[in-house]
C-alpha cells in the first residue's frame, strides 16, 4: 500500500476507531490476484470484543462507501484484534502485556523469555523463570536494549478476568 493511501486511510478511519474507544494499530492492504483485502487491526487496554469489531466494521464500511479511499475495485474488509502472540512495538503494547510472558530479542544478541512485572518510561522490570527447580530472578531491561519483542502464548495462564472472579 502506498504511503499516501495509508495516510489517507488512517486519517479517515482513526476518528471512527477512537470514537469506539479503541486504538488503530495497523492498516494493511493486500492483493491476491484481483482480490484485495483491507485489514484494520484495533486494540484497547481491555482487549477487543467481537461485537466491537462488528460495529466498527459496519461504521468503517459505511465511511469507505462514502469516499473513494479504496478506489473502484472490489475489496474485502476485515476488522480484527492483533492476536495473542502480537509483536510489541509501542509503549502501550508493553503496558497491556504486563503480567504476560514475553520473548525479547536483545540488540546485544541473545534472547530472553520473561514475565513483565512493571513498565515505566525507560523500560521493563521482568521476572525470569527459574530453570531446573531454581527460583525466578528479577531483571531490568531498558527499551533501547530491545530489538524485537513478542508475547508468548501460555495455555495454562489465568486470565485477569478469571483472577478477579
Amino acid at each position: 500500500m502506498s504511503t499516501t493511501q495509508s495516510e489517507r486511510l488512517r486519517g479517515l478511519l482513526e476518528p471512527l476507531v477512537s470514537a469506539a474507544d479503541l486504538d488503530l494499530e495497523e492498516i494493511e492492504v493486500s492483493r491476491a490476484g484481483r482480490r484485495r483485502t483491507l485489514r484494520i487491526i484495533v486494540d484497547s487496554d481491555d482487549g477487543v470484543e467481537l461485537d466491537a469489531c462488528a460495529d466498527l466494521s459496519r461504521a468503517i464500511s459505511q465511511k469507505l462507501d462514502e469516499t473513494d479511499a479504496m478506489g473502484e475495485d472490489e475489496y474485502v474488509l476485515e476488522v480484527t484484534s492483533p492476536g495473542a502472540d502480537r509483536p510489541l512495538t509501542q509503549h502501550r503494547h508493553y503496558v497491556r502485556a504486563a503480567g504476560r510472558l514475553v520473548r525479547l530479542q536483545l540488540h546485544e544478541g541473545g534472547e530472553l523469555v520473561a514475565r513483565i512485572l512493571t513498565v515505566d518510561d525507560e523500560g521493563l522490570d521482568l521476572e525470569v523463570p527459574g530453570v531446573k527447580g531454581r527460583k525466578p530472578t528479577a531483571r531490568r531491561v531498558a527499551f533501547d536494549e530491545i530489538a524485537k519483542a513478542r508475547v508468548e502464548i501460555e495455555f495454562n495462564r489465568k486470565d485477569k478476568k478469571e483472577e478477579e472472579a
